[in-house]
C-alpha cells in the first residue's frame, strides 16, 4: 500500500461555517482519527505574532550559557520540570540526541500524604531562567491559548464519531494537567546520535506540535514502516494519545512516532504541547454508536495502560527522566529504573 507524503489535513475553522461544512469536518476528522491517529490542523486561529512571541523565546532560553541552563535541571525539580540535558532523556531505555525544557500548570508543590497516589509528585511549580522573564510569560501564556484549540478540538472530534462533545469536559476543567516542551535537536554526527526522539505514543488525549521547517518527524503506518511528516507552514501536527484509544477500545487510534535527528549540524525546534486531564482523573469508556466495531485496545505488556491519568504519566516520566527519578523518587523504582507497578496500583 503506497501513502500520501502528506497527513489528513483537517480544518477546524470549517466548524464555524455551516452545517455541510462541519459536516465535512466531521467526516475528515472521523477518517484521520479512526485510521491514522495523526493529521495536520489548520484553521485553528493560533497567529503569526503568537507563535513568534513563543518561538524567539525559546530560541533565546537555548542560546544562553550553559550553566544558567543547568542552573534548571530537571534532576533539582521532583515534578520532573525544567532543563534536560542531550541524551539525559529516555525513550524505549535509549537515549535522546536532544535538550529540552519541560513546562506544566505553574501550581504549588503537592507531596502525597499518606494514602495519597504518588502521581501527586507531578504537581509543583515550574523552573524558569532569571534572565529571559519573558519566557515565562510565553511559555504560560502558549498553555492557555492551546488549552483552548485542544478543547475545541477535541469537542469536534467527539461530534465527529457520533459522542456527545461534552463527555470528558469534568475529567479536564481548572484542574487539567496540561504539558509543554521545547525541544532543540542539535544534529548528528551518525555516531549513534540519530535517535532525537525514539519510537513512542504519548499518554494523554491529544498532543499538538508546532514544527519548524527542518522536518525529522516520522510517523508508523499500516505497513509498520516509519514515513516522513513534511513540515507544513501554518499546521499544527496533531496525534491522539493512549488515553483516547482507551476511551475508545481501540476505534481511535495512538500511533508509534519518533523523531530523526537532523544531519550534521542543522538545528531543529520543536514545541509539542500535550493535553491531558486531571492528574485522579479516571477515564471512563466513551459512549458512542460505532463501538461495537472498536477492534480493542493495543495490547503491551512492557506499557501497561491505568483509567487514572496520574498513573499513566508518573510511569512515563520515571522512565523517561532516570537521573530525576533516581534522586527523588528512588522508593517508585525497582532495578534498572523501571517503575515498579505496585505503586501504580489504583
Amino acid at each position: 500500500m503506497s501513502y500520501p507524503s502528506q497527513l489528513p489535513i483537517v480544518d477546524l475553522s470549517a466548524a464555524d461555517r455551516g452545517p455541510q461544512a462541519r459536516r465535512l469536518l466531521h467526516a475528515q476528522l472521523h477518517s484521520a482519527a479512526h485510521d491514522v491517529g495523526f493529521f495536520q490542523l489548520v484553521g485553528h486561529g493560533v497567529t503569526e505574532a503568537e507563535k513568534q512571541a513563543l518561538t524567539s523565546a525559546m530560541r533565546a532560553f537555548f542560546e544562553l550559557p550553559e550553566a544558567e541552563r543547568l542552573a534548571l535541571d530537571t534532576t533539582y525539580s521532583p515534578h520532573f520540570r525544567g532543563y534536560t540535558r542531550i541524551g539525559d532523556e529516555r525513550t524505549g531505555g535509549a537515549r535522546d540526541w536532544r535538550d529540552q525544557l519541560d513546562i506544566g500548570a505553574e501550581r504549588p508543590a503537592h507531596v502525597p500524604a499518606a494514602g495519597e497516589p504518588a502521581y501527586w509528585w507531578l504537581q509543583g511549580p515550574n523552573q524558569w531562567p532569571e534572565a529571559l522573564p519573558e519566557l515565562r510569560l510565553a511559555a504560560l501564556n502558549w498553555i492557555e491559548r492551546l488549552s483552548g484549540v485542544a478543547e475545541r478540538l477535541l469537542h469536534e472530534l467527539l461530534a465527529s464519531i457520533g459522542a456527545r462533545t461534552d463527555y470528558y469536559d469534568a475529567d479536564f476543567g481548572a484542574h487539567a494537567h496540561p504539558h509543554l516542551k521545547l525541544v532543540r535537536y542539535p544534529g548528528s554526527s551518525g555516531e549513534g546520535d540519530d535517535q532525537g526522539v525514539g519510537a513512542h505514543k504519548d499518554y494523554g488525549f491529544l498532543t499538538l506540535l508546532l514544527q519548524d521547517d527542518v522536518g525529522g518527524l516520522q510517523v508508523q503506518r499500516e505497513d509498520g514502516l516509519f514515513h516522513d511528516v513534511p513540515p507544513l507552514p501554518g499546521a499544527f501536527v496533531v496525534n491522539l494519545g493512549e488515553l483516547l484509544e482507551v476511551a475508545t477500545n481501540g476505534y481511535l487510534v495512538a500511533t508509534n512516532h519518533r523523531v530523526v535527528s537532523p544531519p550534521g549540524a542543522t538545528k531543529r525546534f520543536s514545541v509539542p504541547f500535550f493535553y491531558n486531564p486531571r492528574l485522579d482523573a479516571r477515564i471512563a469508556p466513551l459512549e458512542f454508536p460505532y463501538a461495537a466495531a472498536a477492534p480493542g485496545v493495543t495490547a503491551d505488556p512492557a506499557n501497561p495502560l491505568f483509567a487514572e491519568y496520574g498513573f499513566n504519566e508518573l510511569k512515563g516520566k520515571l522512565r523517561a527522566h532516570p537521573l530525576a527519578a533516581a534522586r527523588h523518587h528512588a522508593d517508585l523504582l525497582v532495578k534498572d529504573g523501571q517503575p515498579a507497578m505496585s505503586v501504580m496500583s489504583e
